[in-house]
């Protein structure tokens, strides 16, 4: 046969659609950037050896934003809008009793009372105030300063309150020191502390700046039915959530792990117990295994162990702990 030198091959288009058709139907993978999480970071906290300080520490920024002495106030008042609760220094130890009187005057001895304390886990409906009414009186115990000394008993009762302030009438027991007060609220803070003093102070900071505060606070011991000071770690009530995780090295956690754990709002859930003091060697052992995930007031995951509780010179009162954003 003669061979056709013109002869082209005929393109079917229709043999070739069913292929286009696959194609453009196939599902495209889509490269997902993994997780790229912090750098450890170390960090000490100095509370000094009687733990005099109050330190209020941010995650994201690794600073110190705020620190004042632990006797520097008395009570704080719930800034929220319809807030009405008022906290104890539980740093100090303090405690009140209700005298069930709206006789100020008369209110003069603290016998037949029974004092209650701010229950660690931070919930204000678990105060020793608790839910007040106008001009009833309460016997408020002003701890104990960071040398172990008393610090004096004070009657107290709340005139009012509204969405932007509280009215207030304190005295010591004895009648003297008297004063009646408005206290402001702000709602960029958690709190307006109050010094017996007859003083407004600044202690606590915005709440949207810090996440941990390094404190002396009020413990109480359910199976016991006591209380007693203890030094650790709480955390912001606003926001932040704290998960434990005792399972699993500090090197191993990761940012899938948030899904694992439960979140608490309670602010002692860190607390004091990652430490123990050890009377055959006089010093407290820290335990490297109990760990933390924290969601932090800007909504960032980290994770956090204490390594020590002495500083360089082996003076107790110094939290040293490592943390690393996930």
């Amino acid at each position: 046969m003669k061979k056709n030198n013109n002869y082209k091959p005929r393109f079917h288009w229709v043999y070739f659609l069913p292929i286009l058709v696959l194609l453009s139907c196939e599902k495209q993978e889509i490269a997902i950037k993994p997780h790229d999480p912090g750098n450890v970071i170390t960090s000490s906290i100095k509370l000094e050896n009687d733990y005099r300080y109050q330190v209020f520490f941010d995650l994201e920024t690794n600073k110190v934003v705020a620190r004042n002495l632990k006797t520097e106030w008395d009570l704080a008042f719930d800034c929220s809008l319809n807030g009405n609760k008022v906290i104890l220094n539980s740093a100090k130890y303090m405690r009140a009793a209700n005298t069930q009187s709206t006789n100020f005057a008369a209110i003069n001895d603290t016998t037949g009372y029974e004092f209650k304390i701010d229950m660690p886990s931070g919930n204000l409906d678990s105060t020793a105030i608790g839910n007040w009414t106008p001009n009833n009186v309460y016997i408020i115990e002003g701890g104990f300063n960071e040398l172990g000394q008393h610090l004096g008993f004070y009657k107290f009762e709340i005139i009012a309150a509204s969405t932007s302030q509280f009215q207030v009438h304190f005295a010591k027991l004895d009648g003297t020191n008297d004063f009646t007060m408005t206290i402001p609220k702000d709602n960029n803070y958690n709190f307006t502390f109050l010094s017996f003093a007859g003083t407004i102070k600044n202690i606590e900071p915005p709440k949207e700046d810090w996440d941990l505060m390094f404190t002396q606070y009020t413990h109480y011991y359910y199976d016991l039915g006591t209380s007693y000071l203890v030094t650790g770690c709480v955390t912001n009530r606003h926001k932040v959530l704290t998960a434990n995780v005792f399972n699993k090295p500090f090197e191993s956690i990761n940012f899938d792990d948030i899904n694992q754990y439960v979140f608490y709002n309670n602010i002692n859930r860190i607390g004091f117990e990652w430490k123990e003091y050890n009377y055959n060697t006089g010093v407290y052992e820290i335990f490297y295994d109990m760990n933390y995930i924290i969601k932090s007031t800007e909504e960032k995951y980290f994770k956090l162990h204490f390594i020590d509780f002495y500083d360089t010179f082996g003076v107790k009162g110094t939290p040293v702990f490592e943390f690393q954003e996930l």
